[in-house]
């Protein structure tokens, strides 16, 4: 099978293509023949060596994927051969709340960008017919964590959303579903626009709007938003501070820059909640798979890319100007 392996971490240079034995399922094992993979931002951090995690040469990359059961190992009840599945983003995170950094793909375990990955059962969830390959690989990360960024919205609710990655875009869509109204961000008319289209009710231009904080607070008759899903870090977090509203919630996605963040008073005086989200465990995600489906929301792909050029998708991913999900199609 072809199979991508980071062997010198630092630059995508590191990761080289090449041919293995397909892995036999062992004792409470599935053998997944995958047909799609998709890119998140801890991607880049583990290829470029800036994850906090100490990494190790020679992993397999990528967390997020969907395929089909192709053989079964001795003691596996929960799937059989010809099942439809995706992963689970954090190994062993099945329920409840998150105790512990365990070992993770790309990291201390092998991920999925491959042809076949032979992973214990408990590790899956089921996918419907009506979701392809490619929807299904966008949803272990992205889409649980927008799903728990947007947790308790509703109808009565406004939620602030930043920019065009995949977390903002399904947070963007799980609060629309939810009946919330939303107030997203860009730095691109053109994105702007397409914002709109999938259901925004406004949408800020950062570049043109330097106070989008303030901006946003205007929107709502100066109350505040109840929800900021917040993916900036430092770059975005005191325009948050500025936008939510009293007692209301900042979910604290991830930090995609690194700097001084605003003083302890500044929080404290907005009352607000401070959420970090940690992605989510197997039940959020077959939670999040029943509410794609049900709803029939269309995950946002901004490009594909052949398994052999995975490379190339790692690099116009790392680019950073991307509306949705890269996803690699598989070859098995």
């Amino acid at each position: 099978m072809k199979i991508f392996r980071l062997q010198t971490i630092g630059s995508f240079d590191g990761l080289e293509l090449r041919d293995e034995p397909v892995p036999q399922p062992r004792v409470g094992e599935v053998l997944v023949a995958i047909k799609a993979t998709s890119l998140n931002f801890r991607d880049l951090t583990i290829v470029n060596g800036w994850s906090p995690f100490p990494l190790e040469a020679g992993r397999v990359q990528i967390s997020d994927a969907a395929g089909v059961v192709e053989a079964v190992g001795p003691g596996v009840t929960r799937f059989a051969v010809g099942d439809r599945v995706a992963c689970n983003f954090m190994p062993g995170w099945h329920a409840g709340f998150f105790r512990e950094f365990g070992p993770q793909y790309g990291v201390q375990l092998d991920g999925w960008m491959a042809d076949y990955r032979a992973v214990d059962q408990n590790e899956l969830v089921s996918i419907p017919d009506s979701l392809s390959f490619e929807d299904a690989a966008t949803l272990p990360c992205a889409a649980v964590t927008g799903w728990n960024a947007v947790a308790g919205i509703g109808p009565q609710h406004t939620v602030l959303t930043q920019g065009t990655g995949g977390v903002s875009l399904f947070a963007l869509q799980f609060a629309k579903a939810r009946g919330a109204r939303v107030i997203a961000t860009t730095s691109s008319n053109e994105k702007a626009e397409r914002l709109g289209q999938l259901g925004a009710d406004h949408v800020i231009n950062y570049a043109d709007t330097l106070d989008w904080g303030e901006k946003a607070k205007a929107l709502t008759g100066g109350r505040g938003v109840d929800r900021v899903v917040e993916v900036g870090g430092s770059g975005t977090f005191a325009q948050s501070l500025k936008a939510v509203a009293l007692s209301g919630q900042v979910s604290m996605v991830g930090v995609l820059s690194e700097g001084e963040m605003p003083g302890y008073l500044d929080m404290f005086l907005s009352f607000a909640r401070f959420q970090t989200i940690s992605t989510g465990n197997r039940e959020d995600l077959e939670d999040v798979v029943a509410a794609v489906a049900q709803n029939r929301i269309r995950p946002l792909i901004d490009s594909r890319f052949a398994l052999a050029d995975g490379k190339a998708a790692f690099e116009h991913f790392g680019k950073r100007n991307v509306f949705g999900k890269v996803v690699i199609i598989g070859d098995s």
